[in-house]
């Protein structure tokens, strides 16, 4: 007669229960923002300087990164780091209205695309770099001013999200 102290499946399930326990042990996960607003990564998101914009879209992504990273506080007086952006945008239709002959559309879709470089100012040394875009919908109205006003809600939209995605990617890669 065997013990059940002394059961095969036993010593297997208590042997894998260990090693996980073990590999858990190893692993060291903790907010990003640990260390509140005066932490290093918020420190170093406040130091990073901006390129200048070329148009009004490119524009709303820098207002709202330089908000997203100061904390509301502007840009810094001297940047530690220098991010290098540029950004497209396309608008395009998604729903076709069949009823009419000149075949317009009614519902659209806008992206708003970033190419950015992350550099240390000191030593011009790529930090961060990367491809980001944001996707937002839009309706097509009949009156043209409300078709241009939806246009740039939606590019309001998209800018805002763009920015938001590219702050988490520079706080990663800060964090590090």
């Amino acid at each position: 007669m065997s013990s059940s102290k002394f059961d095969p499946r036993r010593r297997i399930a208590l042997g894998f229960a260990g090693l996980s326990l073990l590999l858990m042990a190893g692993c060291q996960v903790r907010p990003l923002y640990s260390d509140g607003p005066s932490g290093a990564p918020a420190t170093a998101l406040a130091s990073i300087g901006i390129s200048e914009a070329k148009d009004r879209v490119e524009q709303r992504v820098r207002n709202a990164l330089i908000f997203l990273t100061s904390g509301g506080k502007g840009e810094p007086t001297a940047p530690q780091y220098q991010l290098a952006l540029s950004v497209s945008q396309q608008t395009t239709g998604v729903l076709f209205n069949e009823r009419n002959d000149n075949d317009t559309a009614s519902a659209g879709r806008l992206v708003i695309e970033a190419d950015y470089n992350l550099t240390r100012v000191d030593t011009g040394k790529t930090v961060k770099s990367g491809h980001r875009k944001a996707v937002a919908l839009v309706d097509f109205p009949v009156q043209e001013f409300a078709k241009l006003r939806a246009i740039k809600d939606a590019e309001n939209r998209a800018a805002r999200e763009l920015a938001e995605i590219i702050r988490a990617d520079l706080a990663a890669a800060l964090g590090n």
